[in-house]
């Protein structure tokens, strides 16, 4: 998040049954630039990024920021889940002041069908409720993308609207902080 307020980052590493929530580290750097150049991972996300232009901007150890957790499996990252201040210029917000948390997530499609991407985002989501009690969380994705519809219910997200953004049909919607994942 661009704003965490009062809460320390990194936090230590969250563990759940299969998955280690954790901060960014140089081991990383290979496979954040193997999520932003896949076709597959950015089809709903502005597509892929030039793998040249990833190896020479990528820094050394990428995805350094508070809201930022990498997803490991067995010592290796598949994917991503973050927290990020949803600008008020962008339409969609639950809160008159805007600032909303945004749960966000990508995952190497080695990972996609195993359930990590519920597991993850669970976790974080109960951390979150657990670090900034109260606060909304947002979610934000293409109608289109039906995984991630899927995903968002299972987590918890209720619809708010649907409008139009980057010339296609977004679904938004909320899940309280205060209700842990099951």
């Amino acid at each position: 998040m661009s704003e965490l307020g009062p809460v320390a980052w990194p936090p230590a590493p969250i563990r759940t049954e299969r998955l280690v929530l954790r901060a960014s580290e140089a081991r990383d750097r290979a496979a954040f630039i193997e999520v932003f150049a896949s076709a597959e991972v950015r089809t709903f996300l502005g597509g892929a990024l030039p793998r040249e232009h990833l190896e020479q901007t990528v820094p050394e150890v990428p995805g350094r920021r508070p809201g930022l957790f990498v997803i490991e499996l067995d010592g290796s990252m598949i994917g991503t889940v973050s927290f990020d201040r949803r600008d008020a210029e962008r339409p969609g917000h639950v809160r008159a002041e805007a600032g909303e948390a945004e749960l966000g997530y990508m995952f190497l499609p080695e990972a996609w069908g195993h359930g990590y991407a519920t597991e993850a985002c669970g976790a974080a989501l109960d951390w979150f409720a657990r670090t900034l009690p109260g606060e909304p969380v947002v979610l934000c994705t293409q109608t289109a993308n039906t995984p991630s519809l899927r995903l968002a219910a299972r987590l918890g997200f209720t619809e708010v609207e649907r409008f139009e953004e980057w010339d296609a049909e977004q679904w938004f919607g909320t899940r309280s902080s205060a209700t842990p994942s099951d």
